[in-house]
């Protein structure tokens, strides 16, 4: 069913709001019943439809072959999942005049993160909606899902317009597009960083993984709208081919791109100095940021923002001011030798490569990390995280990071067989303290896995735990430096 079929409907119906969950239904609501996206419920969302009706319910909207023991209106598609992004958009109408979205396994939320900062800082009141929830100029929202659902996602957007807010840059994670979280959105740009190893535990294959990314360009951003891509990524070339093909203008960035091309990426103590040529002219700038890999994220972001109608010129006068974004290779502070303690996100195999491999040119000394592997989880990468710490690490601790349901210590020793000369520690606080005494001058710690989060997930508990708190604790104790 198209837009036109779902503003249809809420013409006939007129609800007075819609919902997909059953406790959430009031009088006169369109009570949508999701699918699992487990096959074996297949129809699981029919099994909420009466509770729904008792709540209110004015209508259903279901799969075909659903059956309501009620004379309210059936709807039956065959997707309602797709249609209720549609309902969601149609049902709330208004956004930011500007809404661009950003895809990719790693560098989602420092890209939004940057892309909000830059139209900030040249004065138009712009957020960001992703894993650190949702971020504006005067706002601040949590949020549990990188895309929040439709309902949720089409609600904050028409607040944010409401709000005169300009711009939106949205986080567009692999679950979020294969789940049609974001259908309906009006996006006048979207951003390919890369592709890497991650969420087979829902994908199954990197093939249906990269097909999921694929889809925002394939399906959502609208033609001639710009689609800004890495050209150093391995699917470069397969990108750009699908982008030409939907009608897209490509804005590509990297070493070898046409439009923003890198011509080199310096580390300094406290950043990084970036020169790039756009359009025949030569740029240069200081990044306070540490890694090579935040300048493709900056240069995602300028993509971003050119596209929308910021001139280079422009956006290029701020990108100096631009802040870290929060649990993304963040600088808690120092020890009083002066070693260097970060908090980062870093949970596969290649975001671990980045991180250790971006924090090297500024030290002198030995390189640590604390981390450990999500529960329930993709069990195939732990033993790669290992080899990959093993390689580019001088010291590792491996402890928990969210086991849920899993044994933390089979997690910790599927790791451990890729990385054997690691310590273990089974509480992450014991770890981080551990780690943190054992730094000496021009050392440096990462402390990764967790980034933002605060909290750890064991079973169906959800204990406090923040990183940061945590070593900002230790290393207060001691006496070092906050940042």
């Amino acid at each position: 069913m198209s837009i036109n079929t779902a503003l249809n409907i809420l013409t006939t119906l007129s609800p007075k709001g819609i919902a997909s969950d059953s406790r959430l239904v009031e009088p006169g609501y369109l009570f949508v019943a999701l699918p699992s996206m487990t096959p074996k419920l297949s129809h699981s969302g029919g099994m909420y439809i009466k509770e729904a009706i008792n709540r209110g319910a004015a209508a259903v909207l279901a799969l075909p072959g659903t059956e309501v023991e009620a004379e309210i209106p059936l709807l039956v598609d065959e997707n309602p999942r797709r249609l209720l992004a549609y309902l969601a958009a149609q049902f709330y109408q208004h956004q930011p005049k500007i809404a661009v979205a950003v895809t990719g396994t790693n560098g989602k939320t420092s890209v939004a993160g940057f892309t909000r900062q830059i139209w900030s800082k040249l004065g138009y009141r712009s957020a960001s909606i992703g894993t650190l929830g949702l971020e504006g100029d005067d706002v601040t929202k949590p949020s549990h899902l990188t895309t929040p659902d439709p309902l949720d996602l089409h609600r904050t957007l028409a607040e944010l317009s409401s709000a005169n807010y300009d711009c939106v840059a949205i986080e567009a994670s692999s679950h979020g597009i294969d789940q049609y979280r974001l259908d309906g959105v009006r996006l006048s740009a979207a951003a390919f960083t890369n592709l890497t190893r991650d969420h087979l535990d829902y994908h199954e294959t990197e093939s249906n993984y990269f097909s999921a990314k694929k889809r925002l360009f394939e399906k959502i951003l609208p033609p001639e709208s710009t689609a800004v891509l890495n050209s150093d990524s391995p699917y470069y070339i397969e990108m750009r081919d699908l982008c030409r093909q939907a009608g897209h203008i490509i804005c590509s960035y990297g070493k070898n791109s046409s439009e923003i091309r890198i011509d080199d990426i310096l580390p300094t103590h406290n950043g990084l100095r970036l020169c790039v040529t756009i359009s025949k002219r030569s740029y240069e700038t200081h990044l306070p940021l540490i890694g090579s890999f935040q300048a493709y994220n900056v240069l995602s972001a300028l993509g971003l923002v050119m596209a929308c109608g910021i001139s280079t010129e422009e956006a290029f006068s701020v990108l100096a001011g631009l802040n870290g974004v929060r649990g993304r290779m963040q600088l808690i502070g120092r020890h009083p030798n002066g070693a260097a303690i970060y908090t980062d996100y870093a949970h596969t195999p290649d975001a671990l490569k980045n991180s250790l491999s971006a924090i090297r040119p500024h030290i002198n000394g030995n390189l640590s990390i604390v981390f450990g592997a999500g529960g329930d989880r993709d069990k195939h990468k732990r033993k790669m995280m290992g080899n990959v710490v093993e390689k580019f690490s001088d010291r590792a601790i491996i402890t928990d990071d969210n086991p849920r349901f899993e044994d933390p210590k089979i997690i910790r020793r599927q790791i451990i067989a890729g990385c054997p000369g690691a310590s273990e520690f089974d509480n992450r606080t014991e770890a981080i303290k551990a780690a943190i005494h054992e730094l000496e001058k021009n050392d440096a710690l990462i402390i990764s896995g967790k980034g933002h989060e605060n909290e750890q997930i064991i079973g169906n508990q959800s204990i406090p735990h923040d990183d940061a708190k945590i070593a900002i604790d230790i290393i207060s104790s001691l006496g070092g430096d906050i940042n």
